[in-house]
């Protein structure tokens, strides 16, 4: 892209892989426009990269709504011009058994984790495109989009609608020179994990070849190498960081 203040919209950019992408993005040069449905949250995100030196500014969405997304849009343009960057982190999940999730819960899920980050791509392109100057989308998916997890099916199977979405987004962007790729992590050490049981964690450290659950900075480093200047001839690619628990291609 050859620009290295380009503007990266990093939805979910609160907390967990969100503020560790956005942190990321900024030591990296980039002005960063932070999306969170917490946006107290997101200016704790704006404090830490403005502490460093960077350009950051914090804008409240929830990505389901799709009329906000078209709205933030709008304010982000107005104070910054442009986005080259997009990376839909935003998510959601409860584990619960398939048969006993409800329509509502359901529903939640894909709005969320699929529906959203559609609309804020659909949002985030129309300027991109017409600007010419090519672009970058990351979404970060999930492990359990590309193998099932149980108690997670609604969850999988979102996320594995957001890697089909992914390739199928890349082949259409390409003639724009716009990357669309998309990062899966394994087990995180995230708040959304934090749920969990702690036998269930300490399960989980045993089974990962390399012994421990991802932090966020390892999903950042990944998705920092697909928005780089070095990335612009890869698409449609889905990258696995889970420490080697799961090797399918």
């Amino acid at each position: 892209m050859n620009e290295s203040d380009a503007l990266a919209v990093v939805t979910g950019a609160g907390s967990g892989m969100g503020r560790a992408i956005a942190l990321g993005l900024a030591e990296s040069g980039r002005r960063v426009a932070a999306l969170d449905i917490n946006e107290g949250t997101a200016q704790e995100t704006v404090e830490m990269i403005r502490g460093k030196g960077g350009d950051a500014t914090a804008f409240q969405l929830d990505i389901a709504d799709a009329e906000a997304v078209v709205a933030v849009r709008d304010e982000v343009v107005a104070h910054y011009g442009t986005a080259r960057i997009v990376v839909n982190n935003a998510g959601w999940e409860e584990i619960h058994p398939f048969m006993e999730t409800t329509t509502d819960f359901r529903i939640k899920i894909m709005s969320i984790n699929l529906l959203g980050a559609m609309a804020v791509s659909h949002a985030f392109l129309e300027g991109m495109i017409a600007e010419g100057l090519g672009g970058r989308v990351v979404n970060i998916s999930s492990d359990a989009g590309r193998v099932g997890s149980s108690g997670e099916v609604v969850y999988s199977g979102a996320k594995g609608g957001l890697i089909g979405f992914t390739k199928a987004l890349a082949r259409e962007m390409a003639r724009h020179k716009i990357c669309v790729n998309c990062v899966c992590p394994g087990p995180t050490d995230t708040a959304m994990l934090h749920g969990a049981p702690k036998k269930l964690t300490d399960s989980l450290a045993r089974v990962i070849p390399m012994g421990r659950l991802a932090q966020p900075e390892d999903v950042m480093h990944a998705v920092r190498f697909f928005t780089s200047d070095d990335t612009s001839y890869i698409t449609g690619q889905t990258l696995s960081v889970s420490g080697g628990l799961t090797m399918a291609g």
